[in-house]
């Protein structure tokens, strides 16, 4: 079996500016073939332009804010104009701070800790934005089968009982469904609660403008937003962020110590205590200088035709069912979730790498209760960035179909949860060998 595919959008991506586009993977049956790469909503692979500045930088890494030497002052001074590029990527208001984190994960709970109140959330959330709030008054809303109907119950929640703040994901994670945060944002205030939005998965793929929203709180994570160098960061108000207790007790958060005392400073470096990661932070600001200047028309046109394309191509395939959460839902990012009958997602997933040079993600995705009232215990995610063309596009398509048809041409078992090819023939770089020199062979049988 075949899919039924039109002619190519592009046969390369027009963005293709991101490491590992050429990169050459072996096949479990030999060969080899350049990676088609599926997962940017996992990790999404550095921007040119991110590595050429932290190639740039790495000379000049040293101490920022704590010494007088000329590197120390090239790495301050990158750190610090760091935040206008991250402002102005979000445009951000002038009461609005950017505090420097690791991930998405640690914005969010560094800010579950400065909220003076109850947190509403819905339950399709990704885990973040769900465990960061349990032990500090969340108040969970189910949500309906359409995005309306989902709208009057959180509407009906705020209204019940006052609530601080409302956490809601920009983009879903597990099927790309946008949420129309600015009308959120409206209803939020109209209640008197400020609005958080978990831009994770929302800021990789459309321009977010703080200001015409009236989003109050944004986090985002750097390795989603092709700056894969362990920093991420929360942009907000500043009043709750000052008056809330240092996310860390440490040096760079305080103005004086003493034996008996400590005057904190005013966030953002009452939460960014200890050495920061300047390399990650100036991958970030790089990635938010990159983006900032595409044109973010052609980037949604791009990606519009390569989800129709996918979802097109996987749709009419027996036995393929795509994931949706709202029967309402307008506008989706880059991303698919999907199962395949009489095939274990695990086992999908295993074999479009081993197979086919594919990388996907499968599992829950951090999302355990979506998926649960969803009816699935799991699924595939195929995930797309600046990097996929039509032709990686046709290529998942095919393979799944070829699974379909005739099934996987490679035995494959289950060890540990995991799925893996029975045997496993593909070397993988990296491993310690003992002697630096050759790559480790993973070709034990799983049984």
């Amino acid at each position: 079996m075949t899919a039924v595919l039109s002619a190519p959008v592009c046969a390369v991506s027009p963005f293709a500016t991101v490491s590992g586009c050429d990169l050459e993977v072996p096949l479990v049956q030999g060969g080899t073939c350049t990676y088609a790469n599926f997962d940017y909503a996992a990790s999404a692979p550095a921007l040119a332009a991110v590595t050429d500045r932290v190639t740039n930088l790495l000379p000049y890494y040293a101490s920022v804010h704590r010494g007088a030497g000329y590197a120390s002052r090239v790495s301050t001074a990158c750190y610090e104009s760091a935040r206008e590029s991250v402002s102005r990527f979000v445009c951000a208001a002038n009461d609005q701070v950017v505090v420097f984190t690791r991930n998405t994960t640690d914005s969010l709970n560094l800010l579950a800790a400065c909220v003076p109140g109850d947190t509403v959330v819905l339950d399709i959330e990704h885990h973040a934005n769900l465990l960061a709030w349990q032990r500090r008054g969340r108040r969970v809303v189910t949500a309906a089968a359409t995005i309306e109907a989902t709208i009057d119950r959180i509407e009906a929640e705020l209204c019940a009982k006052p609530a601080a703040l409302l956490a809601i994901t920009g983009a879903s994670n597990v099927t790309g469904e946008v949420l129309p945060i600015a009308r959120l944002a409206r209803l939020a205030h109209r209640w008197g609660a400020r609005i958080l939005v978990d831009a994770a998965q929302l800021a990789p793929h459309r321009r977010i403008d703080l200001q015409a929203c009236g989003v109050d709180y944004l986090a985002l994570s750097g390795h989603k937003l092709y700056a894969p160098f362990g920093a991420g960061v929360l942009v907000g108000r500043r009043d709750w962020l000052d008056a809330a207790e240092p996310y860390l007790a440490g040096g760079g958060a305080v103005r004086e110590v003493t034996t008996t005392g400590t005057e904190w400073a005013p966030a953002p470096q009452r939460h960014e205590a200890g050495s920061p990661n300047v390399l990650g932070v100036a991958a970030l600001a790089a990635a938010c200088d990159a983006l900032g200047g595409l044109d973010d028309s052609a980037v949604r046109s791009h990606e519009r035709e390569l989800c129709a394309r996918l979802r097109d191509g996987l749709s009419v395939l027996p036995g393929v069912e795509l994931l949706r959460v709202f029967a309402d839902s307008a506008d989706c990012v880059g991303i698919v979730a999907f199962t395949v009958a009489g095939h274990e997602p695990g086992a999908v997933a295993a074999y479009l790498s081993a197979e086919h040079g594919i990388g996907v993600r499968d599992g829950r995705f951090c999302a355990h209760p979506l998926l649960a009232r969803l009816g699935y215990d799991s699924a595939v995610r195929a995930s797309i960035g600046l990097g996929t063309s039509s032709a990686d596009v046709d290529r998942l398509i095919t393979a799944v179909a070829q699974l379909v048809g005739s099934g996987p041409a490679w035995g494959y078992g289950k060890a540990d949860g995991q799925w893996n090819p029975v045997p496993e023939t593909r070397p993988f770089p990296g491993a310690d060998t003992g002697d630096g020199s050759a790559p480790c062979q993973l070709g034990a049988e799983v049984r």
